[in-house]
């Protein structure tokens, strides 16, 4: 199976020359860290930032500059600072090109649950709401079993929506599955993980 680094170096590969991103809480901050030679991506973060650095060097923090997430990182040379509507003028007018998110659920048909847990304290919903339905595309990246075992992409999700019908495709610790019509697609399968695995741990419709 992939570690988490392994999980956002193979997203990290659906990045493009030129495309502005927004990267989620979790393991998606880490494809920063993996962007590869010669792709020039500009990260945005939801809290007011154009041009998001990598993370700072142990030392290095400066408490000002956080991402989303509240992680510290690091400014660039052409960094831009702005407001938070002007940000979410970026996300609801179609501005970024793709988000890369964790997720709790997803289902079949591309409804992702990533915000909530009943009965959980909460401190806010974030921007995912926003992200999911402005941006151009959305990668999920997840473990594919909760730590019972049990899949997390389902028929249909239990828990509260973040959006319906949003998701491209998620990358998993057992692989790659785009959702299309009908169910999931299987594109790519972990370092040692066989189709047959990914289908076992699935409770979502595989079309392949």
């Amino acid at each position: 199976m992939w570690d988490r680094d392994q999980m956002a170096a193979r997203a990290a590969k659906e990045l493009e020359d030129g495309m502005y991103v927004n990267l989620g809480i979790g393991i998606p901050t880490l494809v920063s860290n993996y962007i590869p030679d010669g792709i020039n991506v500009t990260l945005q973060s939801e809290n007011g930032m154009l041009g998001m650095g990598p993370f700072p060097l142990e030392g290095e923090e400066d408490s000002d500059l956080i991402n989303a997430g509240k992680q510290t990182i690091t400014e660039l040379p052409q960094t831009a600072y702005f407001d938070s509507a002007t940000s979410f003028g970026m996300i609801r007018g179609g501005k970024i090109a793709m988000a890369i998110l964790g997720a709790m659920e997803v289902a079949e048909n591309g409804d992702l649950a990533n915000w909530m847990i009943p009965g959980k304290l909460v401190k806010g919903m974030g921007g995912a709401m926003d992200l999911v339905s402005g941006v151009g595309r959305v990668i999920v990246v997840m473990d594919h079993t909760n730590k019972h075992g049990d899949s997390k992409l389902l028929k249909e999700c239990t828990l509260p929506l973040t959006g319906k019908s949003v998701v491209d495709r998620i990358i998993t610790n057992l692989g790659v599955l785009d959702v299309v019509p009908g169910g999931l697609e299987i594109i790519e399968c972990a370092d040692g993980i066989l189709e047959q695995d990914i289908r076992s741990a699935t409770e979502a419709k595989i079309v392949n």
